[in-house]
Formats: structure tokens, C-alpha cells, sequence
């Protein structure tokens, strides 16, 4: 095994169980929008699971690739439904800002043991997160803006379907 500080080990480590728990997490979103008719939002939070799936395995990938031990952990049941499309994409922000700050905490710690390769690789989320926050958080600002109305929310749903 690496000659890698353990603390940084751990919170890499932790940070794959983050990245696979948000998965989860668009995944029940998804399964949500479905119940609700709304296959264009259920779209981008498959989409966004997808993206998620892909960052654990970014972490991942770096520590195999180093030689350090990969440590899997359990994962929580995620919430599984909302009251409206509101609170489920206001969830979705708060989520992302929870990611920001671990992410923002790992760095740190990579510079304070000095873990030069983790500093290189983490820059590349601190970059991801300001995007995912932002366009997060156009959602929500838009679903404020639409209001009750059932027009404005199926054009926003059509909208949000052409999200690959």
C-alpha cells in the first residue's frame, strides 16, 4: 500500500461514499418526478445520478491508481418524496452545497499533509462544484419565478428533458 497520509486516505475515502450517496439521492429524485408526470425533471436527475456515479468513481480511480486502499462504506436509505418540484430541486441545492463544503474541507487537508496528486485532482471538483451549484440553483430560482402555474412547469419540464 502508498505511503499516504491516513487522514487524507479516510477522507478520500469518505468523499466516494458522499459522491455514490448523491447518486442515491438523484436517483430517488428521479423516481419522484416520475410519480409526479414529470419525465423531463425525472431526465436531469438521471442525468445528474449518472454524473455523481461518475465522481465517486474519479475518487476511486485516483486511489487505486496511487495504491491506496479503497474503503466502501455504507450507504443511507435516500428521502423519497417532496412536496413539489420546489422542494425537491431546493433539496438538490443544499445537497450540492453540503458536497462544495467537503470537498472544500479535503483540499484543505491535502494541503496541509502536502498531497500534492489529491490537491491536482480535488482542483477539478472545486471547479465541478461551482458549475453544479449554478445550475441547481437556475432551477430553483426558475420554479420561484413559475410560481403555480402548470404551463410555466411543463415548459421548464420539456426543458430540463434535453439534458443528456
Amino acid at each position: 500500500m502508498a505511503n499516504v497520509n491516513q487522514k487524507i486516505q479516510k477522507a478520500l475515502n469518505e468523499q466516494i461514499q458522499h459522491e455514490l450517496g448523491s447518486s442515491y439521492l438523484y436517483l430517488a429524485m428521479a423516481t419522484y418526478f416520475y410519480s409526479q408526470n414529470l419525465d423531463g425533471m425525472a431526465q436531469w436527475m438521471r442525468a445528474q445520478a449518472k454524473e455523481e456515479l461518475a465522481h465517486a468513481f474519479k475518487i476511486y480511480d485516483h486511489l487505486i491508481e496511487r495504491g491506496i486502499e479503497v474503503q466502501l462504506a455504507a450507504l443511507a436509505e435516500p428521502k423519497k418524496s417532496w412536496n413539489s418540484p420546489l422542494e425537491a430541486f431546493e433539496d438538490a441545492y443544499k445537497h450540492e452545497q453540503f458536497i462544495t463544503s467537503k470537498i472544500n474541507e479535503l483540499y484543505k487537508l491535502a494541503m496541509e499533509v502536502s498531497d500534492n496528486p489529491a490537491l491536482v485532482m480535488l482542483q477539478w471538483f472545486i471547479s465541478e462544484q461551482v458549475e453544479e451549484e449554478a445550475s441547481v440553483s437556475k432551477v430553483v430560482e426558475t420554479l420561484k419565478m413559475i410560481g403555480n402555474s402548470g404551463s410555466g412547469l411543463v415548459m421548464l419540464d420539456r426543458q430540463l428533458g434535453k439534458r443528456e
